[in-house]
């Protein structure tokens, strides 16, 4: 029998189990696939929480992202599909490249239209959705200043092509910002943190600049920064992934340009570190541990 990973209350990854369940057929328009990989995501450790956006059903399942083998088809599939190897668009509603990419392309490039000789703050840069965010800045030839809480990751965040980067533990990152920006300030701010650290990214935001929030990885209070944002005329706009993933007129090209850029190397995907899938509870506190740079995945059997 198939096996999946299920919470059956809300909590931390010690709460999940592996489960068998009954093998599902396709339905019309729907195939089954036969997962080999699965990337995990934060937003996975603020779900089984109840944390997020998105509110659990228990027993409540995971998984974001995968990727595997076509082995079943439903009604009015065209049967080349079998044997199929290919990867999900990610939904809490069911392997290592979409969450991030999107997520960033989404917000930087559709939205920002993020451009050759502009600032741009990446928050929380050891994750995936943060390298996703450094290479985008640097394909369209934008000064990326990373972020990270403490100095150790610094060495590897500009080995992955950011053009600076601030531990914000250690440094002020307003101050920080002004020196690189010449005093102008970051055009573009990319954050999943929200929290009270949103003043100190307005402070150091441009005149007209625009703040993504796409997490709230704080889990505190968010205040509305009015002191910076009157006088800039700052654009502080909540984003998520399913304005792109949701959007048939958007998908497709934001897919295209993401499969171009793998293709010739200027996407390269960071893998942190790889668990079998009877590992799953490590896989998620490592991942909780924020020790990791990049993405981590889970192998299936």
């Amino acid at each position: 029998m198939p096996k999946m990973v299920r919470f059956h209350e809300v909590g931390g990854p010690e709460g999940l189990r592996i489960e068998e369940g009954p093998l599902k057929q396709p339905g019309k328009g729907e195939v089954r696939l036969k997962v080999q990989a699965v990337g995990l995501n934060r937003a996975e450790l603020m779900f089984m929480r109840d944390q997020y956006v998105e509110h659990p059903r228990l027993p409540g399942g995971l998984g974001c992202e995968a990727a595997g083998v076509v082995e079943a088809l439903g009604p009015d599939v065209d049967k080349s599909w079998i044997g199929k190897r290919v990867s999900t668009i990610p939904s809490f509603s069911g392997a290592a490249i979409w969450m991030q990419y999107l997520t960033a392309y989404g917000a930087l490039i559709a939205i920002a239209h993020v451009t050759k000789g502009d600032f741009v703050v990446i928050t929380a840069a050891s994750s995936s959705v943060g390298i996703a965010a450094i290479e985008i800045a640097k394909t369209e030839g934008a000064i990326s200043i990373a972020t990270t809480r403490k100095s150790n990751k610094k060495a590897e965040l500009l080995s992955l092509g950011a053009n600076h980067v601030i531990a914000t533990e250690e440094e002020n990152i307003v101050a920080r910002v002004k020196e690189v920006t010449g005093g102008a300030g970051a055009r573009v701010t990319f954050d999943p943190v929200g929290g009270p650290f949103l003043e100190k990214l307005a402070a150091g935001a441009a005149v007209g600049g625009i703040i993504f929030e796409y997490g709230l990885l704080s889990m505190q209070p968010t205040p509305f920064p009015l002191m910076s944002a009157l006088p800039k005329g700052l654009c502080i706009r909540g984003y998520g992934l399913m304005e792109i993933t949701r959007n048939p007129e958007k998908l497709p090209v934001a897919k295209k340009y993401v499969y171009e850029r793998l293709a010739d190397g200027r996407f390269r995907l960071k893998i942190a570190k790889v668990f079998p899938f009877a590992q799953t509870v490590e896989a998620y506190k490592y991942m909780e541990s924020n020790a990791q740079v990049g993405k981590v995945v889970i192998t299936v059997p």
